[in-house]
């Protein structure tokens, strides 16, 4: 199995803005010490890979600087040569992640899960939107036909919905705060919305429901888990109450599911906003140490 990073290049931000751009060095860092040889470098991916799921006038504004501000905005991310440059590699990695899961049976972005960008815009901190890329690209190279999303970052996963909307051949399962943002949705394949201040039991409740109706209606042949952090009691824009303890429940469920049908399974990061940080980077950290005890190292 290989584990794709992205932290190397640096996303130049403002004195205290409110992404936390700093989680992905302390996410790899921690994960270096648990599997130093599996780590890899993301590459970029290119223009004709970011053109099967995205506008190329979009692509190419964002590329040459030309986007306007309005567009940057809704993103919530300032406009740089670096910003484009690492959102490009974090798809990469996404593509590395779902090569190596092709074939180990699993693979790590340690970035990635940017669900709200959808055909000719990002949002939400979302640049691009790697998961669907690299589910067009696959199918393209006809390594897959059938793929799942299963989306449990706290927020509905909006851009993905957009981009599959109609095709038989995406199941998008998206396990989200019912008040939270985005408050416009295309819809999923399947939308689970859970209430504010959720506990445990009750969310993975949920999640057994909506893993037994994917189970029962669709048999993929690569599943992307976005293990957001952000139902986390403590995360600040989450509104959900779930503990470090559920959150792992949760990454079990899905975990077993994939095991138990034979999926290959590619983890994506997604979202996570706790203070202190330390906490989503513990929640990241025991989501991929979950895979990797499943797993042998690279090659095994």
């Amino acid at each position: 199995m290989l584990i794709f990073r992205t932290d190397q290049y640096p996303l130049p931000l403002p004195a205290g803005h409110r992404f936390p751009a700093e989680k992905y060095a302390l996410l790899a860092d921690a994960v270096a010490r648990l599997a130093p040889a599996q780590l890899d470098i993301a590459p970029a991916a290119t223009h004709d890979e970011l053109m099967l799921a995205h506008a190329a006038n979009y692509v190419m504004a964002l590329f040459d600087g030309s986007i306007d501000a309005s567009s940057m905005r809704e993103i919530g991310l300032p406009w740089s040569p670096e910003l484009v440059e690492r959102s490009a590699r974090s798809v990469g990695a996404t593509i590395g992640a779902a090569r190596s899961a092709l074939q180990y049976g699993a693979g790590i972005n340690l970035a990635g899960g940017t669900h709200h960008a959808g055909h000719a815009k990002g949002s939400g901190f979302c640049v691009f939107n790697d998961v669907a890329v690299t589910i067009r690209l696959l199918q393209r190279e006809g390594r897959i036909r059938r793929t799942a999303v299963i989306d449990l970052d706290v927020h509905q996963g909006n851009g993905t919905a957009e981009l599959f909307q109609g095709d038989g051949n995406v199941f998008t399962l998206s396990l989200h705060g019912e008040k939270n943002f985005p408050f416009r949705r295309t819809p999923s394949t399947l939308d689970v919305g859970v209430a504010d201040n959720t506990r445990d039991d009750a969310y993975l409740q949920l999640l057994d429901d909506a893993l037994h109706t994917l189970a029962a209606n669709f048999q993929p042949d690569l599943v992307f888990y976005l293990a957001g952090a952000d139902p986390y009691a403590g995360d600040r824009l989450g509104r959900l109450s779930l503990s470090k303890a559920g959150l792992l429940a949760r990454d079990r469920r899905v975990f077993d599911l994939c095991e138990q049908r034979q999926w290959p399974l590619a983890l994506v990061m997604a979202g996570g906003y706790a203070v202190p940080i330390s906490d989503t980077v513990d929640i990241h950290v025991q989501t991929v140490r979950e895979l990797l005890s499943r797993h042998h190292p690279k090659g095994g």
